[in-house]
């Protein structure tokens, strides 16, 4: 079990790794429902089912879920006109 604890907190930190040092704000959100996931795995091993079902509705499909909506809302790929230039 140790051992198995020991990869998944190693796997964590891979995990949020991946989310600090991704670029692309699409990327980003998917790494963070990615660590949620490993986070939820985690919590199964360390007998935790409550808090592993509150982290993979809240970590790994909710959270996300909003950053994706607001990401999409953005419009983030556009050129800026030139009236908005000084």
């Amino acid at each position: 079990m140790s051992v198995l604890v020991s990869a998944l907190l190693l796997l964590l930190a891979c995990a949020g790794a991946g989310v600090v040092f991704t670029r692309s704000p699409r990327r980003q959100v998917m790494a963070m429902a990615v660590n949620g996931l490993v986070l939820a795995v985690l919590f199964m091993v360390l007998q935790a089912p409550d808090v592993a079902f509150a982290e993979i509705a809240v970590g790994a499909v909710a959270v996300p879920l909003l950053f994706l909506v607001v990401l999409a809302s953005m419009r983030m790929d556009r050129a800026p006109r030139d009236a908005d230039r000084l």
